[in-house]
């Protein structure tokens, strides 16, 4: 396996209520497995993103407002 899309943008802090990196939206298990899931499970998790990010910035603006 030559390259491995990685969602990583190199801003790593995990959320302490979403356990989701405030950077990429994955999982501590996700982003520790990603160099041993398949193709088409790192696309599955790629697709899950934007929404898991959207979800935890509207939670921020909740409890900031």
């Amino acid at each position: 396996m030559a390259d491995i899309e990685s969602p990583c943008n190199k801003i790593c802090a995990v959320d302490p209520v979403s356990a989701l990196c405030v950077g990429c939206g994955r999982t501590l298990a996700e982003i520790e497995g990603w160099i041993r899931f398949s193709a088409e499970e790192r696309a599955r998790i790629m697709a899950e993103l934007p929404l898991r990010l959207a979800t935890q910035s509207d939670s921020e603006r909740a409890d900031v407002g």
